[in-house]
């Protein structure tokens, strides 16, 4: 990509507070781009092949949303927690196989998209974020769901297309939690806690495609409890 062509973007992008560069082959973050770290709203990296942030994204101050997704990305840089006012993260389709303690720094942060890499674990520290709306983990390498997902104040939790086998009681407790999609992994019907159908707020509960015909979730107790508060939710949406 030609310097003359990055240069119009970069002089856009100050008027508009938004950068976006899809598909162009980008080796690198344009480091062009610590320039506009004071008026950057919106920056879209698509479709590139960045292999690295670099620590002056935690500069970009007034960012709301960072799109990286099919990229090259392994790591986040620890800076990333600065980004104090970030409500959108997604960076689907790189191979990430774990988040920097500093992402639990990021107050604003209502959807965190990391679908497509390679967590083989549930990525732990992200019951800090309060306003998280989604956070999607689907078609990664996960196992197993821990007690401490209990903390996450997520409403919808994608999990689907993972390898998980063993799902915590504690996910029952998520204070928020009205959608958990668990389709096409590795769950028998033993392992499906019964405080999910009963104690919990889940409305929509996902798990075509595991180890179990979906019908025999009827035979769990606390099956018509769920089915009261699915119901009540289609009955609103209507």
């Amino acid at each position: 990509m030609g310097n003359t062509a990055l240069k119009s973007h970069l002089e856009t992008s100050q008027k508009t507070g938004v950068f976006q560069l899809t598909g162009k082959g980008l080796q690198e973050f344009p480091e062009d781009l610590h320039r506009l770290t004071a008026n950057l709203r919106t920056v879209d990296l698509s479709g590139n092949k960045i292999e690295l942030l670099p620590a002056f994204i935690g500069n970009f101050l007034q960012l709301k949303s960072l799109t990286l997704n099919s990229n090259r990305l392994t790591v986040l840089p620890d800076e990333i927690g600065k980004l104090k006012k970030l409500e959108t993260l997604s960076l689907n389709g790189n191979r990430i196989q774990q988040l920097p303690p500093t992402l639990g720094q990021l107050k604003s942060l209502r959807t965190l998209s990391l679908a497509g890499n390679q967590f083989s674990k549930f990525p732990s520290g992200l019951g800090t974020l309060r306003h998280l709306d989604l956070l999607d983990l689907s078609q990664n390498q996960i196992q197993s769901v821990p007690a401490e997902v209990s903390e996450l104040q997520a409403i919808e939790i994608n999990l689907n297309q993972n390898q998980i086998s063993a799902l915590s009681a504690e996910v029952s407790h998520c204070p928020r939690l009205k959608v958990l999609r668990l389709e096409e992994n590795c769950l028998e019907l033993s392992s499906i806690p019964e405080s999910i159908l009963m104690e919990s707020q889940v409305s929509l509960f996902s798990v075509e495609g595991n180890l179990f015909e979906v019908k025999k979730l009827r035979d769990l107790e606390g099956y018509d409890k769920y089915m009261e508060r699915f119901t009540a939710t289609k009955k609103k949406f209507a």
